[in-house]
């Protein structure tokens, strides 16, 4: 699974498209305006039609005579295509789907990553024990910043499948990848996050003392604390917009209480003249 290569005004025009079909802005079902898309996004027919290629082969529209160019249900997306999570995660977290396929993947990880540590426990090389060290290192040397921990984070579960030395399993950090970095992104921009680096540390200590049990243990841990940080974003998410009604609510009482002007002496005044 390569990903797609973003270069030019053709693979421009794929993102945009993309984006705005898995955000609803096109929805399933739509037939597509092929004349009005290469008027707003000023690109050739051809060229718009080989983006629509593009996500036709990733399942999200197909093209019927009579009918046109059309999306796809959801059903029919290929949403393990790696290129369908990136589109799907980049540029925040902004729909119920969006959040249900974060938790989706979370339920693939505790699936795949598990199983997945026990095999590098009895695998591993030392340079795979040398690509574990240097991430872990990494992570605790973040100092704040959520880019350098995402990418830390990152190396570290990719480091892990490599030592499984299973080639289908390597494969799969494609697949969580997006999803995991994703995650990541919001949990390190969040004050509400756990520390990483002792959860990471034992299940490389189990790895490196090449204890199976040990290491599914510390992994499924691991991912409790990914669950718990998820957890306390949501609520955090929660009292924001608790907050904000509440404002909503108060600025719409304050302007209800307005004092309304006594105006009987303008009145009286008429009156007299």
């Amino acid at each position: 699974m390569t990903p797609y290569a973003r270069r030019g005004v053709h693979g421009q025009t794929v993102e945009v498209l993309a984006r705005r079909i898995l955000g609803g802005e096109i929805p399933e079902g739509a037939t597509l305006d092929l004349v009005a898309l290469q008027s707003e996004l000023d690109v050739s027919l051809t060229a718009l039609r080989e983006s629509l290629k593009v996500l036709a082969a990733k399942g999200m529209v197909d093209a019927r005579q009579k009918r046109g160019t059309f999306v796809r249900t959801r059903a029919e997306w290929n949403l393990l295509d790696v290129d369908v999570l990136r589109w799907q995660f980049e540029g925040g977290r902004t729909s119920e789907a969006d959040e249900a396929l974060l938790r989706n993947l979370a339920e693939v990880r505790a699936i795949i990553e598990p199983a997945a540590v026990r095999l590098a426990a009895g695998r591993r090389t030392d340079v795979d024990l040398a690509a574990l060290d240097g991430a872990l290192d990494a992570m605790g040397e973040g100092g704040g910043d959520a880019a350098h921990a995402v990418e830390a984070d990152l190396a570290f579960h990719r480091a892990l499948l490599a030592a499984t030395h299973n080639e289908l399993l390597e494969r799969m950090e494609m697949v969580i990848e997006s999803g995991l970095a994703h995650r990541d992104r919001l949990v390190h921009s969040s004050p509400h996050s756990e520390d990483p680096v002792p959860a990471h540390r034992a299940v490389l200590d189990a790895v490196r003392d090449r204890d199976p049990g040990a290491a599914e243990t510390a992994m499924r841990a691991l991912l409790d604390q990914a669950g718990r940080d998820l957890d306390r974003l949501d609520d955090a998410d929660d009292a924001d917009d608790a907050d904000d009604a509440d404002d909503t609510a108060d600025d719409a009482g304050d302007a209800g209480d307005g004092h309304v002007p006594d105006v009987s002496d303008e009145t009286e005044g008429s009156r007299s003249q």
